[in-house]
């Protein structure tokens, strides 16, 4: 299957959060398991953007934007018509635009899409798809990202992404399991992973062409 490629020079029109609703009930229609919500394509797109260069001005969209509705199957699957592929297609490539823009010229000004939840009458912050999107795009170039995760600065952020994300596993009874169990605190892990990913964003453009030195594919 043939996808256009990401272009960071196209014009950024930023998805309306009327197509931001229809992006993902679009995925979330879709008749597969692995559709990501539009929270984890954030994450996932949020990931690529702060990933070597090469990931998007080289590497053909068609490996790695399928993943977004859970990869392609024979017969044009999971989408129904061609019509449909596309307009997911072009949200996917506008909303990594509108990403990629805010980041390069405004990064304070960037927002993630986090979750809402509601507990003991507040509302809270949950970034657990938004972190479950950015871990899919780190597994597919892991050693690219060894640096960072190993970095006394960016490692702690990338380690609580992780964390939210399902992919870090604490020991029943440590501090980091209580935390997860209680919204307030997975609200300020949330925040961390903000402020994080703008320090990644800020060694990106301090250090262009890597991920923290570091390169080559998995």
């Amino acid at each position: 299957m043939t996808y256009p490629q990401f272009d960071r020079a196209s014009n950024n029109s930023p998805l309306t959060d009327d197509e931001l609703q229809a992006f993902d009930e679009l995925l979330q229609a879709l008749p597969t398991d692995g559709a990501m919500n539009v929270e984890g394509v954030d994450g996932y797109l949020t990931a690529m953007l702060l990933a070597p260069p090469e990931w998007l001005d080289q590497w053909p969209s068609a490996d790695w934007l399928p993943l977004i509705w859970g990869g392609d199957g024979p017969d044009g699957q999971p989408f129904a018509s061609n019509r449909q592929r596309k307009r997911t297609t072009l949200f996917a490539l506008r909303h990594l635009q509108s990403i990629a823009c805010v980041l390069r010229d405004q990064p304070r000004l960037w927002e993630p899409l986090f979750s809402i939840v509601e507990a003991n009458g507040e509302e809270w912050i949950d970034a657990q798809d938004w972190c479950t999107g950015f871990l899919q795009a780190i597994d597919l170039q892991p050693d690219a990202w060894r640096a960072w995760q190993a970095d006394a600065e960016l490692g702690p952020a990338l380690h609580t992404i992780a964390l939210l994300g399902g992919e870090a596993d604490p020991a029943p009874g440590s501090d980091e399991a209580a935390a997860l169990a209680d919204p307030a605190e997975r609200d300020a892990l949330a925040r961390e992973v903000v402020e994080g990913v703008l320090a990644m964003q800020a060694r990106r453009t301090a250090v262009p062409g890597a991920a923290g030195g570091a390169g080559g594919a998995a």
